[in-house]
Parts: C-alpha cells; sequence; structure tokens
C-alpha cells in the first residue's frame, strides 16, 4: 500500500495525510504495510514532502514579499536542493490582511536560490506557486546580482509596478555559479509572461490586483521584458511566450532567464522524491488533496501521480475533502474511486475543523472496499 497524497490546504499538511490515512488502514488490518510518501506539485508544501522523503530541511533568513525579514527553508540531500519560492515570497508571507499586488517583490526567492548555492547544490529543483508577486522575477534576479535601474541610474522600486520606471537592465553581475547549476523550473502552470493568459490577466486579481492593477502590470512586464531584449538579446522575448514563463507572478520567467528547464511540478517531484521505486512495491496507491475539482486534472500532484500508477499498471483510489468532479472526470484521469470527507462528515465546517479524524474514518472506508 501506498499513499502519496499532497496537503489538505488550511487542515493538513501532506504527512498529516499519510499519517491519518494509515491510521484508519490499520483499525481495519493491524498489520498492513504501508509507505506513505508525501508529495506536492512545486507550490506551498513541496519542502515539507522533500524533508518527509529524508531531505535535510535548511533554514535562513530572507526577504518577505514587502521586504520584512522571515526565516525560510530549503531541502537538501546529496547535492539536489528544493527550493520552494512561496517560502519566501509567497501569499502567507504578507501581513494578514495585506496585499500587495503592485510591490510585492521576489527578493527573497532570489535569496533562497543563492543560499541553495551556497550549499553546494549541484541541481536545484525551484518549486513556484502560491506567490505573492506579478514581478517578472526581476527581485529573484536582483538578489542574484542583476540590477534594473531608472532613468536616473538608481534602482526600480520593488514590485512588478516598479517596472514601469525601469530603463536598463545589467545581468553582467549574475551569479556565475547559475551557469554550472542544473535549475528546474517545477510548475503546474503552462502560462505566458503577458498577455490575456498572462500572469497579471490570469492570477493578479488572486494577489489583490484591481482589474486597473492588472493591466498597469502586464504593461510594466511587456515593457520589462523589451528592456530585457535590449541586454540579453532576442532570447527575453522568446523566454516571455514559453511555458511556464508567467509561473508565479512571472518569477517563471526570471529562472527561464537564468537557464531553467520548464518541467510540470508534479512529475519533477515524483522523480526527486523516488516515486518509481515505491510504487514498483505497491498493490493500491491513494492519493488526494483538499479539493478535487477541474484544477486536479491540470498538472495537480493526484493527477501525476495517477497517470504514473495507472501506466505501471497499479490502481488508484483518491481522498479529499471536497469531490467537484464527475465520477467519469475521476475515472479518465485513472483514480477509480473518490472518497471525500463529506461522504461520512455532510458538515463542511466540520470536515475543515476536524479533517484528521474524519480522515481516519474515511480511510476505514478504503480499507473495507479494497483489503477485505
Amino acid at each position: 500500500m501506498l499513499i502519496a497524497a499532497d496537503k489538505f490546504k488550511g487542515s493538513l499538511t501532506a504527512a498529516q495525510v499519510a499519517e491519518r490515512v494509515t491510521a484508519g488502514l490499520r483499525r481495519v488490518v493491524p498489520d498492513l504495510r504501508v509507505e506513505a510518501l508525501p508529495v506536492a506539485d512545486g507550490g506551498d508544501g513541496t519542502v515539507a514532502a522533500a524533508v518527509a522523503a529524508g531531505f535535510e530541511r535548511r533554514e535562513v533568513r530572507v526577504a518577505g514579499p514587502l521586504g520584512q525579514q522571515v526565516t525560510a527553508a530549503f531541502a537538501l540531500r546529496a547535492g539536489t536542493a528544493v527550493v520552494e519560492m512561496a517560502e519566501a515570497s509567497g501569499l502567507q508571507r504578507l501581513p494578514a490582511g495585506v496585499l500587495a499586488p503592485l510591490t510585492a517583490s521576489t527578493y527573497g526567492s532570489g535569496e533562497l536560490l543563492r543560499a541553495a548555492l551556497d550549499a553546494g547544490a549541484r541541481t536545484i529543483v525551484f518549486g513556484v506557486g502560491g506567490s505573492a508577486t506579478t514581478d517578472g522575477g526581476a527581485g529573484m534576479l536582483s538578489a542574484l546580482g542583476a540590477r534594473f535601474l531608472d532613468g536616473d541610474g538608481e534602482p526600480v522600486p520593488p514590485g512588478g509596478g516598479g517596472l514601469a520606471g525601469l530603463a536598463r537592465a545589467d545581468l553582467s553581475g549574475l551569479d556565475p555559479r547559475l551557469r554550472s547549476v542544473d535549475l528546474v523550473l517545477a510548475s503546474d502552470v503552462d502560462n505566458p509572461l503577458t498577455g490575456p493568459k498572462g500572469a497579471a490577466a490570469v492570477y493578479g486579481p488572486q494577489k489583490g490586483a484591481t482589474p486597473d492593477d492588472a493591466d498597469a502590470l502586464d504593461a510594466a512586464l511587456a515593457h520589462f521584458t523589451k528592456v530585457l531584449e535590449a541586454e540579453a538579446g532576442p532570447r527575453a522575448a522568446r523566454y516571455a511566450v514559453s511555458p511556464g514563463a508567467g509561473a508565479a507572478g512571472g518569477v517563471g520567467y526570471g529562472a527561464l532567464l537564468l537557464g531553467a528547464r520548464f518541467r510540470p511540478g508534479i512529475e519533477v517531484m515524483l522523480d526527486v522524491l523516488g516515486f518509481g521505486p515505491a510504487l514498483e512495491r505497491a498493490s493500491l496507491v491513494i492519493t488526494g488533496e483538499g479539493s478535487l475539482d477541474e484544477q486536479t486534472l491540470h498538472g495537480k500532484a493526484p493527477a501525476g501521480v495517477a497517470a504514473v500508477a495507472r501506466a505501471a499498471g497499479k490502481a488508484v483510489v483518491a481522498v479529499c475533502g471536497r469531490l467537484a468532479l464527475p465520477e467519469e472526470r475521476v475515472r479518465l484521469a485513472g483514480i477509480e474511486r473518490v472518497y471525500p470527507l463529506t461522504s461520512v462528515e455532510p458538515d463542511v465546517a466540520r470536515c475543515l475543523a476536524e479533517a484528521g479524524p474524519i480522515l481516519e474514518r474515511v480511510a476505514v472506508r478504503v480499507a473495507e472496499d479494497y483489503l477485505r
């Protein structure tokens, strides 16, 4: 039995999901052999999943999205670092009730990458998602040695809004170690940087951007690209329309400029976490996340787990807090059956407040259906 589930956002970490499912299964089969491999798709919770899989947790003080110092973590094992941009630049790093779509910066994410380099990482998996920012990765690049200057030769203000005043970009000071590291951009988002499907238009509202803010940010990012084209050549324009450029407020674009290769986040994390060998040992795979919905089918962890498991001929079921997909859509994704918390507790508020105990009861049902 292999449990490879993502977090139930706001209720349980991926590791806690595995613990609760294991406890429920063993109520029915006390001596059941269970292997837990908490997973993530590159967004928030990615470092925690790596640590649960045996990576070492490293902590460092970096700038939060508004410049305040925060303690952020990355994971390290055998020369591979897992860096989660949300640890430094995520929405959860903003003060309560504060959104800053025009001024939030990815500077701290660049500091995290630098810390991974300092730790000797030769491969860096850069998981992006859950960001508070729409700065095209300018802050991150600045932390790694780039300079972005206005017409007076002064640094432009932080955040995507400040890029409107950009006159010159200088990438010559970028950390030279970046040229010899394998940087992997891990994301479930393949949007371009700008335009109607770009970072500002699609994801800006989630970060507090009004329609006028989103238009201003999109124009600033387009201007950013033009200035970078003068510095870095045609590749700057090419990267702007590449898959993943618009991820996490355009930090994907900055990563591509650093030489990153884009891969779907769940694919990268399954490789890094050792999912393949664990799958070979499993007879049944249990995956899941808080809400199993349309987004799940577009690169989220359960769909990725199910795709690999189905290709290996393994049966897959899912647990979740809420199911918002018809059964046929679930089956097409390779998941035989879904067990939502609401199937044993119809009160959604209780499901959120008591997710752990209710998930154990759900796991009992899985065991009764598949292990007897």
